[in-house]
């Protein structure tokens, strides 16, 4: 799975509001991840659209979680800034179709999205601050073959 720069940079964003559990400017967001401010900007916007974070104005300005931490999954940030967190060449899994010897290729797709829901949409926002994963998706990084490329 190839996670791309806005997906990352939103989850770090998103994960410093969480920890901080009050509203941050995006300069502020951008600073304490080290990340550059006007993609920041950008990527908030999108968040924004997604309904995970809220936008205020004023002195006590700046942006929030729009529902808390422990209510929103790694999966709502990659849908609302990449899409689907499983394409065939554009097609969810289960358009996509085969024949004679890849007759069969599509059920690996679909079990691939199957996994990657599996972990992505139960880990929250609010497990990432904590450290305290789900048992099942602590198991797997529990594997040291998890950590090692191939």
């Amino acid at each position: 799975m190839h996670i791309p720069a806005k997906v990352d940079y939103g989850m770090r964003a998103l994960l410093t509001l969480a920890a901080r559990g009050e509203p941050a400017t995006g300069e502020s967001l951008a600073a304490a991840q080290g990340l550059p401010v006007k993609f920041l900007g950008a990527i908030l916007n999108d968040l924004r659209r997604a309904g995970l974070v809220a936008s205020q104005r004023g002195a006590e300005g700046g942006y929030r979680l729009a529902r808390p931490p422990s209510a929103i999954a790694v999966a709502d940030v990659i849908r609302a800034l990449d899409g689907p967190l499983a394409e065939v060449r554009g097609l969810r899994p289960e358009a996509a179709t085969y024949e004679g010897a890849a007759e069969h290729l599509q059920e690996v797709w679909v079990a691939v999205r199957a996994a990657l829901r599996a972990v992505l949409e139960t880990v929250t926002l609010e497990d990432v601050v904590a450290g305290k994963l789900p048992k099942d998706v602590a198991r797997l990084t529990a594997d040291p073959d998890a950590w090692a490329p191939h």
